[in-house]
């Protein structure tokens, strides 16, 4: 199993994937610089969705923590760490994460997001998240995408909404956020209920030698249970 796990990480890991106006790849050292910039950027604005920030969370030694920490995750099949960048200047712009990758009878797994302020409200998330349901159903083989969103995030839950996500639930003081914990709203989507059609919505950057994958988007009708605001 441990090398059907390594084979797929690899797979994911060595194209990036492009999805309208951004593409995405896992974070690598050399993005240091850019994300740790973002993140101060818009500390006040991320802070109030996401857990409690470390201490140190603002220096190159807690990003390449982060680093070993997402290795382990892909290399096991638990989790996936993609960054979103801005085609047309290679600006880092925010970073999505697949967590709790659960297989067996399961076949599950949760997302979280965020994206920084100078950012916020350009569709840009929308079109990253769109452009990855298809390496998550058909890649990763999961059956179901879990999330969940703050009441007051608006923005997100219309996000979720956008490309297909059911919203499912309301669970009380679900996860502790900003140092309290806070009710969610559980948001849902199943592999059935997410229609493909061959449009270039999302595609993998071609390299030498390397065809890729189809081009697929998903226009999805129906249905995380991590914070969306990773």
């Amino acid at each position: 199993m441990i090398g059907l796990f390594k084979s797929l990480s690899e797979a994911i890991r060595g194209k990036p994937i492009r999805a309208g106006r951004v593409y995405m790849r896992p974070p690598q050292r050399r993005d240091c610089r850019k994300w740790l910039k973002i993140r101060a950027e818009s500390r006040k604005f991320l802070q109030t969705w996401e857990p409690t920030w470390p201490a140190d969370s603002l220096t190159r030694k807690a990003f390449f923590r982060r680093l070993k920490t997402y290795a382990f995750q892909s290399n096991t099949d638990t989790g996936y760490v993609f960054l979103v960048f801005r085609q047309e200047d290679h600006a880092l712009i925010g970073s999505i994460a697949i967590n709790d990758v659960r297989r067996g009878v399961a076949q599950n797994c949760s997302i979280g997001y965020w994206v920084g302020e100078q950012y916020a409200g350009n569709g840009y998330m929308t079109e990253a998240l769109s452009g990855l349901l298809p390496i998550i159903f058909l890649r990763l083989k999961i059956h179901r995408i879990e999330a969940a969103c703050l009441p007051n995030n608006e923005a997100s839950q219309a996000l979720l909404e956008k490309i297909g996500f059911r919203r499912e639930g309301f669970a009380e003081r679900y996860l502790k956020i900003n140092g309290t914990w806070q009710d969610h709203i559980l948001y849902g989507l199943l592999d059935t209920d997410a229609k493909i059609a061959p449009v270039p919505a999302a595609q993998l950057i071609k390299k030498k030698k390397d065809r890729g994958i189809k081009s697929k988007r998903f226009k999805a009708s129906t249905s995380p249970a991590r914070s969306s605001e990773i």
